[in-house]
């Protein structure tokens, strides 16, 4: 026997191996309920994350809600996309990132502005998605009470997924979500000097 046959041999013992641990896996994930999913971190791609979703799910047929808090100085990509879906409500409310407003109080009344969208929609069963966008900088800064927060998506459809964003989760948020990422810068263009880009952040 060759070394690239017992090479090959070996290669498919252990993949052999590792099926049957992933199988077992799948197996025991029969528990079916709406998720809760944080993407925080000072790393780009928390909020693109969050739009991946909600392409796969509008390719599966389902409605989704999408809030975003602080932003809203400038049209992004993925408004001027998603908004040509109808199955999509999407509502920017917010006048920008807190250095540009430098207005805290206002900053305060526009977060509460969009929760009180958002506790709409959270209580909408048809909804099956819902993207908080931006949301844990607000909790961060407490311009929205986390516990409040937490209530709300504890009494929300059974069903229903809600996807939460931004740098500086709360360790609140953190423990209750079924699933979080924390995305780690380790290299980025604007460092280097290069300013934003269309369909790339922006």
């Amino acid at each position: 026997m060759t070394w690239e046959v017992e090479r090959d041999a070996r290669h498919k013992q252990q993949m052999a191996r590792k099926k049957t641990v992933v199988d077992a896996g799948i197996a025991r994930a029969t528990e079916k309920r709406g998720i809760v999913l944080v993407n925080t971190g000072n790393g780009k791609g928390k909020s693109s994350a969050a739009f991946g979703m909600v392409a796969r799910a509008l390719g599966h047929d389902m409605r989704v809600g999408v809030v975003q808090f602080i932003k809203g100085v400038s049209s992004t990509g993925e408004e001027t996309f998603f908004r040509r879906f109808p199955e999509v409500e999407y509502h920017v409310i917010g006048e920008g990132f807190t250095w540009d407003t430098q207005d805290k109080q206002r900053d305060i009344a526009s977060a509460q502005a969009a929760w009180n969208v958002a506790c709409g929609m959270l209580r909408n069963p048809a909804i099956a998605i819902v993207v908080l966008d931006e949301i844990n900088i607000v909790l961060k800064l407490h311009y929205l009470d986390t516990a409040g927060v937490l209530e709300v998506l504890r009494n929300r459809p059974p069903m229903q997924h809600v996807v939460l964003t931004g740098r500086g989760a709360p360790d609140a948020l953190i423990e209750y979500a079924d699933t979080v990422t924390d995305m780690r810068p380790i290299k980025h263009a604007y460092d280097a000097g290069v300013g934003a880009q269309p369909g790339v952040e922006m």
